[in-house]
């Protein structure tokens, strides 16, 4: 297996990863839970499905790696970064639609499809890319303070569409309006 095979294979399982997580809270209601995956339908919940299941599928993504003796550099760092670019394409494109037609499910799955293969592409070229110094204390940093904005703005999120969830009339965890 190469490293090409291994992305396509990610591709996959990142995706089947999104559809497990977005339900994983609703399934194990907790405070750890609601951190990673997300608890309600607003939007910007569901970016934790994009963030989590990269890196939660990161795991697989390194034991296959290691296992079939692939030289690759940067892993912790494109852990990080990789899956915050995959939520500013999928938003730059996803919001317009939204605003203009409304929520659509196929185009939402659809474009989160195409934004995970673009996520592990440009994965492929990070764990090609030189060794970036200090590449993994920036990676772990990294991760750890996208998942604390994460959970903050899970119990504190902000007013703004983006955060309301239209099927409970609410915004984060529990903060109904009316």
């Amino acid at each position: 297996m190469n490293l090409k095979t291994i992305k396509v294979v990610g591709v996959l399982g990142i995706f089947l990863l999104c559809f497990l997580f977005h339900f994983l809270y609703e399934w194990l209601p907790n405070s750890l839970f609601s951190i990673f995956f997300p608890v309600n339908e607003s939007i910007w919940e569901h970016m934790k499905l994009i963030y989590s299941s990269f890196v939660v599928y990161g795991i697989i993504d390194y034991i296959l790696l290691s296992k079939n003796k692939i030289q690759f550099n940067n892993f912790l760092l494109q852990l990080f970064i990789i899956p915050i670019i995959a939520i500013i394409l999928y938003l730059i494109i996803f919001i317009p639609i939204y605003n203009n037609f409304g929520e659509n499910m196929i185009i939402a799955i659809g474009l989160l499809f195409l934004v995970i293969v673009v996520e592990q592409l440009l994965s492929y070229y990070l764990l090609q890319y030189r060794n970036i110094k200090h590449q993994n204390i920036i990676g772990i940093i990294g991760i750890i303070l996208v998942y604390i904005i994460f959970g903050y703005l899970t119990y504190k999120p902000l007013e703004n569409y983006i955060f309301f969830d239209t099927t409970e009339n609410k915004y984060g965890i529990n903060i109904y309006t009316d």
